[in-house]
């Protein structure tokens, strides 16, 4: 015998934001921490792993090789918050549009808005072009990463069918 429809409804696949944010966001700390690591050792930027900490710690510090695993705990923090932030305000938008214009938003905040006035990074006039344009591409991306990995999740709706027997 097969189940009933509200037996089938109340067994439906539900994430769990909370945990489903949390998860994403270490995830794409770490890969994109470790993406920004490559691209400050292979000079495509001059802005530190550890950019993030620069308000709390010497930037010498930062320069160091625990200096640079402290940036990209940081940076985790950061993708962590980035993550819920996104899935509470916008996991019903779809597509990979809203998570681009995510990431340039969060560019903006750290390159333009809030990084030079706190010391963060250098005012974005006295960074060079390569820097620029790798930050940039780094955020967008992780921005991608963050909101189409929530938009598959929460609008997805082929994972909500009822399977048919024999199917």
């Amino acid at each position: 015998m097969g189940r009933s429809q509200s037996q089938h409804q109340n067994n439906g696949h539900r994430t769990n934001p909370w945990g489903y944010a949390l998860e994403l966001g270490i995830f794409a700390g770490i890969i994109w921490g470790a993406i920004h690591w490559v691209f400050y050792s292979l000079h495509f930027t001059v802005i530190v792993p550890g950019f993030l900490g620069e308000p709390y710690f010497k930037h010498a510090f930062l320069k160091s090789g625990l200096g640079q695993f402290v940036g990209w705990l940081f940076f985790i923090v950061l993708s962590i918050i980035a993550s819920y932030m996104y899935i509470f305000l916008f996991r019903k938008m779809k597509g990979p549009w809203p998570g681009i214009a995510y990431g340039i938003v969060w560019w903006i905040l750290i390159f333009v808005a809030i990084g030079p006035y706190v010391h963060m990074v250098k005012p974005i006039n006295k960074l060079t072009w390569d820097t620029l344009v790798s930050e940039f591409c780094i955020f967008l991306l992780w921005g991608l990463f963050i909101g189409y990995t929530i938009a598959v999740e929460y609008t997805d709706e082929r994972k909500r069918e009822p399977q048919h027997a024999g199917g």
